[in-house]
């Protein structure tokens, strides 16, 4: 078999999952498990406020309390909002995107992989939220004076799914279409 038609076989296998409602919401649900996976294990291992080096100078595992969202925003707001209208916002995403899910039928095979991984990281940042008043965030990137918030898997999920909706926005054929319609001025 060459090697145009071995692509051409891993491209129709990943087209198949992709239209598959239950392999992206194995996608999903597996993403969600590691989420939660993970910030037990960090929550087990390091006490709050604890850090650990895994590459020196770029990398630790530390256990925060995240409080706010993405990158501690919101986290000295009142603790009214912290508790009840973030958690509000972050269902009102998961429903918008369990309805955008559901009417992914004719998508493209990066939009229907980015929202069972928004949904999975919201929903992981949503249950640990609702449950404990805040989120644990654990993977601390840093390179001598910059650093990077703390972040966790639910995060890193949200981030990829959000990224391969602006990929998917520019990819789309309408838009290259549109363009070669135009005349030059």
């Amino acid at each position: 078999m060459d090697e145009s038609t071995a692509a051409g076989r891993r491209g129709a296998c990943c087209a198949a999952l992709t239209r598959s409602n239950l392999a992206l919401s194995a996608l999903g649900c597996s993403i969600l498990g590691l989420d939660l996976y993970t910030k037990a294990v960090v929550s087990d291992a390091l006490a709050h406020g604890e850090s650990v080096a895994v590459l020196e100078g770029f990398f630790n595992l530390v256990h925060v309390r995240n409080v706010g969202i993405a990158f501690g925003l919101f986290a000295d707001a009142p603790s009214w909002f912290r508790d009840w209208a973030l958690p509000a916002l972050a269902l009102a995403g998961v429903v918008v995107v369990l309805a955008l899910f559901r009417q992914t039928g004719q998508a493209s095979a990066l939009n229907r992989c980015a929202l069972p991984l928004i949904l999975a990281g919201a929903a992981g940042n949503l249950y640990e939220r609702w449950l404990e008043g805040y989120v644990t965030d654990f993977l601390d990137f840093f390179v001598g004076a910059y650093h990077w918030p703390a972040f966790n898997v639910a995060d890193s999920a949200i981030t990829v799914g959000v990224g391969l909706l602006l990929l998917d926005s520019f990819r789309r054929p309408g838009r290259a279409s549109a363009r070669q319609g135009q005349t030059p001025s």
